[in-house]
């Protein structure tokens, strides 16, 4: 498994986190629609599609609220070079997550 998003941030929200009990678990280390996308685990390296995420100590909106700060993150561009050329959009994880099946 590639490193996930609490594991580079050190942001303790993670199941049996250091922070989760106080900050709740993020909603990005629960995400099953995201399993395994860029060889994370569950939306582990694709935290900037998951709604609700805390980054900075703040809770992020939507997709669309977030994404121009997701975007210049350190970890967002970490995974979008490591994953090159399969990278995989959010135009295509957005989908996925939508889709009930």
């Amino acid at each position: 498994m590639k490193t996930n998003c609490w594991e580079y941030k050190k942001c303790g929200r993670e199941p049996g986190g250091s922070k989760a009990r106080e900050l709740g678990i993020c909603l990005a280390a629960t995400e099953a629609k995201m399993a395994g996308v860029h060889g994370g685990s569950k939306a582990g390296r694709a935290c900037w599609v998951v709604a609700g995420t805390l980054c900075g100590g703040q809770v992020q909106g939507s997709f669309a609220q977030k994404f121009k700060e997701c975007e210049k993150c350190d970890f967002y561009l970490k995974v979008r070079d490591e994953e090159f050329p399969d990278f995989e959009y959010s135009t295509s994880l957005l989908k996925r997550l939508r889709d009930t099946a």
